[in-house]
């Protein structure tokens, strides 16, 4: 096992990649007769725990990691003392929509019947979820899309958030904050994603500030652990056979902290690779954070 045996520093928690069964048979060798349960059993005693690769070791750490961080946390004080809105925003893992197997165990006196394959063919589409979380209000809202997930999808998601919800609930705010990743439709470098954003401002007369998380920080977006993993656990183990099995899942996702979520179907049909010209770009009205401008910065109206 000295070879086979890996811990994490922090605790006392140890992993071997060695199966039972060929612990088992190594044993036999030695004239030591026992069974892979009784293996088991006394790995567990000894510390040992069945896990899975963590995706924690980033190939590059971007020097301004820590400075964003910083930076991030201040503004969301900033504008939650203010009482203006703060929104993470991402999209969730796209789902094969279909009887096809969903990842968890779920209660139920049998076990549900799925297909073998999970092929695309055999499915009713995929469905594309893009969450607004309210950090402050512990407000989950999710828009469900069945195409595909672009930034022009992005905006409308949150141009709809802010016509069913945010007008309302923060009345009188002039500028909101958007949290977001470093890359998909809503990157820093997405032309679309801020084009889509001016719109948004024009329209509503807010000034929208957006910081993004640094690469491979992704996780520390709250939407992923306070909205995205408890939508996880509500539908874990059961078939996502429908657009409305899904739509129902997601809104009926609650924690005991006071998480409510409310889930909302798009049926628009989004089309990838808009592009927007350097000049179409030369007439946004962009500006610039005094800290780590390529992450922060403000869209005013025109």
């Amino acid at each position: 096992m000295k070879h086979d045996t890996a811990g994490d520093p922090m605790t006392d928690l140890k992993w071997t990649r060695k199966t039972t069964e060929k612990i088992a048979r190594q044993l036999a060798k030695l004239g030591i007769t026992v069974d892979a349960k009784t293996v088991g059993r006394i790995l567990k005693e000894l510390g040992y725990s069945l896990r899975v690769n963590s995706k924690k070791i980033s190939s590059s750490r971007n020097p301004d990691r820590n400075a964003q961080f910083e930076y991030i946390e201040e503004l969301r004080e900033q504008f939650a003392s203010c009482g203006d809105p703060v929104a993470s925003v991402d999209t969730k893992k796209k789902e094969l929509v279909g009887n096809f197997k969903n990842n968890g165990a779920a209660w139920s006196k049998a076990p549900i019947n799925v297909n073998d394959h999970d092929f695309r063919s055999l499915g009713k589409g995929i469905a594309v979820p893009y969450g607004i979380y309210d950090v402050e209000e512990n407000l989950g809202f999710v828009f469900i899309g069945t195409s595909y997930d672009t930034p022009q999808f992005s905006v409308d998601s949150i141009e709809k958030w802010r016509r069913y919800y945010a007008q309302y609930r923060y009345k009188d705010a002039r500028r909101m904050l958007i949290l977001a990743d470093c890359g998909g439709s809503n990157g820093y470098r997405n032309r679309a994603w801020k084009f889509g954003l001016q719109q948004l401002a024009d329209k509503t007369g807010v000034t929208i500030h957006v910081s993004h998380y640094p690469p491979g920080a992704s996780k520390w977006n709250p939407i992923e652990h306070r909205l995205f993993s408890e939508i996880s656990k509500n539908w874990a183990g059961r078939p996502l056979d429908s657009y409305l099995t899904i739509k129902n899942y997601i809104s009926t996702t609650e924690t005991s902290t006071g998480l409510k979520v409310k889930a909302y179907m798009v049926p628009k049909i989004y089309q990838k690779g808009v592009k927007i010209d350097d000049f179409t770009m030369s007439t946004l009205n962009i500006i610039p954070a005094q800290i780590l401008p390529k992450w922060n910065y403000a869209i005013a109206p025109r």
